[in-house]
């Protein structure tokens, strides 16, 4: 018998149908895949299962028993915790603070008992092999940080069953092998997990079974020991997806943009580079190689300490997000929940907030012009949405991330910067991106993306960056070089820091 079964499970919005009578099985002390495709309805079914959304119909069982799970609540009380793509953190609150919200441990007085809660958040950070101030806000951590308080979360509360989405987004390798030796070892004591990830390799590694999701319907069910990569692309998104790189006839044109001695201190120092018209140049390393702060730098998200930038040979300075845009640079960014898009706004205003001026007539905006912005990146882009001015919340996270990408498309900026741009996106809808962004650089745009993975950097970009610590270790060209010789510059054993021919 299943430790937990979901059956026939029917789920509509708008009378659109998201599930179509899905089933799905979980066993004690199993770590089960669940992967499609975005707006596939993983997240609905999870979220159902989590006690976030209610099945139109269907039956959930747990341990053999009919449950009616019509709040978080319900589910957690049941041992079902969920750890959300959209870290769930509260970043004024500390880490002690975030760790006991809704459930704070008090001393006989009904007084807060800040020391226990305190040593707890120690202990359990300690088995992620974490040292992290329990007093330390939120705010000041980064996102690897915050998810392992996500995660760290879900341990606090003994969990039976725990649902991680997207759990290593924003994990170093490093990190990403002690969280599977973590789910290993939970794994041995009973606790069953579904894992959602579009990260093939890291399935085959960790996950006992999967389950496959195409348009709301079951696409395949099985052992993962039984399926290879090419096998479960296909059952995802009903075709093969060849891992070919993009390569294309392209002379370089005229220098764009170009970089001098930007520095930082503990963060980046003496950066040089220069990106040319239509070409596709890709900054890669590990976690904190600093790249992110590089970009953020250059865009006026943060300040420098030295360097001077040059766009179309006229020194530029970018203090603000709007001057770097006044001088025709857009970014991507990395997080796209606090950076990226305004969850109380509308699909149509996220992605034409950054140039209303395109569609103003006589002082006011033109709904007519937004429809036809929003009709044109929903083809090209395959934005899964019917109605421009639902909110943003309403699509999945991939959908908003290629909503961030069209509002800079519609910018017009002469240079755009990714910074991850694939995140959280599945296997089908990461080639439309990336045919997108060659289609970009046909058109003269100069293209700068930030990947900490390297098969994505090979594929996408023709000169490559890798950074360590801080410093450009290596300048490489994609067909002259191969993935073991980028992780040998990206982990600091090798410099190659010639100038790209």
């Amino acid at each position: 018998m299943a430790f937990i079964s979901m059956e026939t499970i029917d789920k509509s919005f708008h009378q659109v149908k998201v599930l179509h009578q899905v089933n799905l099985d979980l066993g004690e002390g199993e770590i089960h895949a669940l992967l499609g495709e975005n707006g596939a309805g993983k997240s609905t079914l999870m979220n159902i299962l989590g006690g976030v959304l209610q099945p139109d119909s269907g039956t959930i069982y747990v341990n053999g028993a009919p449950v009616s799970m019509t709040t978080p609540g319900d589910s957690q009380k049941l041992g079902i915790s969920f750890i959300h793509q959209e870290l769930n953190v509260v970043s004024d609150l500390r880490v002690y603070e975030n760790m006991f919200l809704g459930s704070e441990i008090r001393n006989k007085a009904g007084f807060l008992n800040v020391e226990a809660m305190k040593q707890k958040t120690r202990d359990v950070l300690s088995r992620l092999g974490v040292s992290l101030d329990p007093s330390a806000y939120v705010r000041d951590l980064g996102t690897s940080h915050k998810q392992f308080i996500e995660i760290s979360k879900a341990l606090l509360r003994d969990s039976s069953v725990i649902i991680m989405d997207e759990p290593t987004t924003a994990l170093s390798e490093h990190e990403i092998s002690r969280l599977f030796e973590l789910m290993t070892t939970l794994k041995e004591s009973g606790v069953s997990i579904i894992y959602i990830s579009h990260k093939l390799k890291e399935i085959k590694a960790i996950c006992d079974r999967y389950t496959v999701l195409r348009d709301g319907f079951i696409a395949g069910t099985g052992s993962l020991e039984e399926e290879d990569p090419e096998s479960i692309t296909k059952m995802m998104v009903g075709r093969s997806v060849s891992q070919e790189r993009f390569t294309r006839e392209h002379v370089p044109g005229d220098e764009v943009m170009r970089v001098e001695d930007f520095s930082k201190t503990g963060l980046f120092q003496g950066i040089d580079f220069t990106i040319r018209e239509g070409e596709i140049a890709g900054f890669t390393g590990l976690a904190g190689d600093g790249r992110t702060e590089l970009f953020e730098a250059l865009f006026g998200f943060r300040k420098k300490d030295s360097g001077s930038l040059y766009v179309h040979g006229k020194k530029v300075v970018v203090n603000h997000p709007n001057h770097a845009l006044r001088a025709g640079i857009g970014l991507v960014p990395r997080d796209r929940k606090e950076n990226a898009v305004i969850q109380d706004l509308s699909i149509v205003h996220n992605l034409t907030l950054s140039s209303l001026g395109h569609f103003e007539k006589n002082g006011f905006i033109t709904k007519k012009q937004e429809r036809k912005a929003f009709q044109r990146y929903k083809n090209e882009l395959n934005i899964k949405a019917r109605d421009p001015y639902a909110s943003i919340a309403t699509l999945s996270g991939g959908n908003q991330q290629k909503v961030v990408i069209a509002k800079w498309l519609e910018v017009n900026a002469d240079v755009i910067i990714f910074d991850n741009p694939t995140q959280g996106i599945d296997v089908g809808a990461k080639r439309e991106i990336y045919q997108h962004i060659v289609s970009l650089a046909e058109q003269g745009k100069s293209i700068i993306i930030l990947s900490s993975e390297a098969p994505e950097i090979l594929k996408m970009c023709e000169h490559i960056y890798v950074m360590y610590k801080g410093e450009i270790t290596a300048r490489l060209n994609r067909d002259e070089t191969a993935e073991d010789e980028i992780m040998a510059c990206a982990t600091g054993s090798k410099r190659m820091v010639e100038s790209i021919g």
